[in-house]
Parts: C-alpha cells; structure tokens; sequence
C-alpha cells in the first residue's frame, strides 16, 4: 500500500508541476468541455477504481490469510490469550503451560489465537504478524497467525483499555519448531 500510496503521489506531483510550467491556453467553450470529461471520467473514475482494484489485489490475499479457515494437511496450534486490565494471559490447551505477557509460537505453522477479555474491550495485535482482532468480554474470537523465522517481536493492545494501556505489552518469542515442541513437552515445575 506504501508503495502504490507513493507511486499516486509521484503521478499527481508530477501532473501538477507541468500544469505549472505550462502557459495559460485560452480554450473554445467546447474544448474546456471535452477536457473537464475528459479528468472526470480519468482521474474522477478509472483512477479511483484502478487504485481500490490493485489495493484489494494485495489486501484480499493478506485478509485471508488471517482467518481461521481449515486448512488440508496438519492443522493449525491452539493459544488462548485472555486480556486482563492491564496484561495478558497466555494459555496453550492440553499441555498445563501457562504464560504471562510472552506469547510463543513456532516457526513455519500456523497458529489460531483464541481471544477473550475478563474485563474491558482490548485488542490483540502483533504488528510485525499482521491484523489484530478484539479481545471482548464473554466471546471468543480468533485470528491465524503465522511467524516464517524465528526472533521476538512486540505484541500490545491497540484499543484504549484504561489508565495504564500503553503499558499493556508482551513479548512474542518466535522458536524454531523443534525448539518450540521440546519447550512446550518440557515439564513445568
């Protein structure tokens, strides 16, 4: 989106310094008519509908990605993440791990997280993994989230959830996935 954003406005800063070096033309009643069609049907139209057309040419597939849409051959991990004012609640079902404010997820799978809130309206977000989803008293919803490499991240809540919400972060630890699966089969004490 950046670079379309970017190649628009070259195009239209570029558009706008010819029209300033060119001379003043006096047009017919009719050439002045032919010409306003002319950038209404172009820059009021085919640009406007060329832009959102590239634009959902590259959102679609990002979008899809994100839901929890069943998938052929192994299926995705499960976490359950649980806002709390002011942090979180990381749970991985079937294994008795337990997480508060570090998220770990395995390299090269899919994950769907489960999300719920015990107080207030918060929001789920990883930026560098893509959408966030909200976390809303007594419902669960879920977004697919999938690391390709290894390395920590920042996780956050990005609805304002009271006084201390800037302060409601966690660490993501991605882990290659053998690393991952022996961490998780780990005893806990």
């Amino acid at each position: 989106m950046l670079g379309y954003g970017t190649l628009v406005l070259l195009g239209v800063v570029g558009l706008w310094l010819l029209a300033l070096r060119r001379q003043p033309r006096h047009w017919g009643e009719e050439q002045a008519r032919r010409t306003g069609r002319r950038w209404l049907v172009f820059g009021g139209l085919l640009l406007p509908f060329g832009s959102v057309a590239v634009l959902l040419a590259f959102g679609i597939p990002a979008g899809h990605r994100l839901l929890p849409l069943p998938l052929e051959g192994p299926q995705p991990m499960r976490v359950d993440v649980v806002a709390h004012q002011w942090w979180w609640e990381i749970r991985y079902p079937g294994t008795g791990v337990q997480l508060v404010d570090e998220l770990r997820l395995p390299a090269g799978r899919p994950v769907d997280v489960h999300t719920t809130s015990r107080d207030v309206i918060h929001s789920f977000w990883v930026p560098r993994l893509g959408g966030k989803i909200d976390a809303i008293p007594g419902r669960t919803n879920v977004i697919r989230l999938q690391a390709d490499a290894p390395g920590l991240m920042r996780g956050q809540c990005a609805e304002f959830c009271g006084d201390a919400h800037a302060h409601m972060t966690m660490q993501v630890r991605v882990m290659p996935a053998d690393q991952f699966d022996a961490w998780l089969a780990a005893p806990r004490p």
